[in-house]
């Protein structure tokens, strides 16, 4: 069988639940012998579930796994009661990430995991050291390394403390490692998130090394110059499915968007009413909020947003992009390391949330679960979390107060409960978003930056929350909303300004708020200046995509 078109690794049917919630729903992946095949997909998409089984890490539910781990292309005895042929099968179940490493398969995760007081050869060889006398042999442990790190093409010495090495150094170790199992199928979880651009071109050089040694490389990454510079074929996931799996040179930029965010190409010029509540004309308002260049790490690089008072502005990227970046960093959740932030025209020192909080700003999750709702808690005591020091006297929560205030907000936002004192987790999801509400409303609230608002939620309590932040921002309330929802951008908000690699590359506005504006700036880049009020440069050629 060709080397290039056999198979090593196939998965079909795949199935996961976790407490009975599906995560994937019959995932098909087939990696074939010296390619590099990326893997994508937005938040909750499958990806990780999908590696962790890979790996040994998880156990499917149901489904089949078949691994060629001989290099030859003959099968190998192994036994593990799937499917047996006369002793001789393909059909893999690995117990745990070590039996998935003695075959070959080895993951190199974002977080690195290295033992920074020892030496490169010594992480390389960790646990397995080579010994002479019952003695580890150090000279053959290094010379290994040096070899491996040969191999790679890196010039590195293997006694160096992995602690004096810097990031791209590290995940080269990790690689290496990775090597030393006598990996054919390497997984890279988002390798390049702390590189630099010279960093990225040498691991780009190192796989393609690999590559051409016979070794399959699956890749995870939301960059997507890097996937075409690098990868053969794309799989999509989306919601624990499969979409798409194609050859990436027969796949545009914005085809490769759609199929990640639930769209046909063929459908992105039609617009689609999704938002419960227009937005109202705020331009003779005054200006709100103000953040000039905001810069965090790697994840934001320039982000500029301007906001008036009363104006719903819609973030949109895609997973990477920094949007929940920016509002945390608005938030006071993420120091800054750059850039200002001015409320009402008040330059702003955000050191943590507190601060963010006493100026007027209030933030919703992505997470209501892990970081908005406190599970046992009764709705009451939710509701007015936030609103408790103006509450109290003497050190003692005035009951009375706290009930009126509960009894205001329940009837002014329609919270359906028993009472205020049934536990949160009980209500539905649309209503522990409106308590989570309530509980910034509480308070003296000028900005309300919202994570993925609606995500989780029925169509009915959907257009509930659509119609109150609508109602809110009516009311005065700056509203800076993240939708992975294209349509609920468009619908919902003034302005949208879309995010890409951690920078601001468009505002649009009026007639360029559309679906396909925003998927051309998300997928190709487009000059900010012209893409407000005017056309974005994907607008201007139609053509472009096809030409990528």
């Amino acid at each position: 069988m060709n080397q290039a078109t056999r198979t090593v690794l196939s998965m079909k049917g795949i199935k996961k639940s976790f407490s009975g919630v599906p995560a994937l729903w019959g995932v098909d992946f087939e990696l074939k012998a010296g390619e590099i095949h990326a893997l994508v997909g937005e938040n909750g998409a499958g990806k990780s579930t999908l590696i962790k089984i890979m790996t040994g890490a998880y156990r499917r539910d149901s489904g089949v796994i078949e691994y060629d781990q001989n290099p030859s292309g003959s099968p190998v005895p192994h036994r593990d009661g799937d499917r047996q042929d006369g002793g001789w099968t393909h059909s893999v179940a690995f117990q745990n990430p070590t039996e998935a490493q003695a075959a070959g398969i080895v993951a190199v995760y974002q977080e690195i995991q290295l033992v920074g007081f020892r030496t490169v050869a010594e992480n390389i060889f960790l646990g397995r050291e080579p010994h002479r006398f019952g003695i580890i042999d150090r000279r053959a442990m290094n010379t290994g390394a040096s070899e491996i790190l040969e191999r790679l093409g890196l010039h590195m010495d293997p006694r160096s403390v992995v602690g004096s090495l810097n990031i791209a150094h590290r995940q080269m170790v990790a690689i290496a490692r990775a090597i030393s199992f006598g990996a054919r199928v390497l997984i890279l979880d988002e390798p390049t998130s702390s590189l630099t651009e010279t960093e990225v071109s040498v691991l780009f050089d190192v796989m393609r090394r690999l590559k051409s040694e016979g070794t399959s490389i699956v890749y995870v990454s939301h960059r997507f110059e890097e996937l075409y510079a690098v990868c053969d074929r794309v799989t999509v996931l989306r919601d624990g499915r499969n979409i798409v799996t194609r050859s990436l040179s027969t796949l545009t930029r914005l085809e490769l968007v759609c199929f990640m965010l639930g769209r046909q190409p063929e459908e992105v010029s039609k617009g689609v009413t999704a938002f419960a509540g227009q937005p109202q004309n705020t331009l003779g308002q005054p200006v709100l909020l103000q953040a000039e260049a905001l810069k965090y790490k790697k994840r934001l690089n320039g982000v500029s947003i301007e906001m008036r008072h009363g104006e719903i502005v819609g973030l949109a990227g895609l997973l990477g992009s920094g949007r929940s970046e920016t509002v945390r960093a608005l938030f006071g959740a993420e120091p800054l390391e750059g850039g200002s932030v001015k409320l009402e025209g008040s330059l702003l020192s955000l050191r943590d949330p507190h601060d963010a909080i006493d100026a007027g700003i209030a933030f919703l999750s992505e997470d209501r679960k892990a970081d908005g709702i406190i599970p046992e808690l009764s709705v009451r005591e939710n509701l007015t979390l936030a609103a408790l020091p103006n509450l109290t006297q003497w050190g003692i929560v005035s009951k009375k107060r706290q009930n009126e205030l509960v009894e205001r907000f329940m009837q002014r936002l329609d919270i359906k409960a028993a009472s205020a004192e049934q536990k949160i987790h009980e209500l539905s999801g649309g209503n522990q978003q409106k308590v989570l509400l309530a509980r910034w409303l509480c308070k003296n609230t000028k900005l309300l930056l919202l994570d993925e608002p609606t995500r989780g939620i029925d169509v009915g309590a959907k257009r509930e929350i659509q119609r109150l932040i609508a109602e809110l921002a009516k009311q005065g309330l700056g509203v800076l909303m993240i939708s992975s929802e294209v349509e609920e951008l468009v619908e919902g908000s003034q302005r949208v300004v879309v995010l890409r690699d951690g920078q601001s590359i468009a505002e649009l506005s009026g007639e360029q708020k559309n679906i396909k504006a925003i998927l051309h700036a998300m997928a190709e880049g487009a000059d900010r200046k012209e893409a407000v009020g005017g056309q974005s440069e994907t607008e201007q050629n139609p053509n472009e995509e096809q030409e990528a």
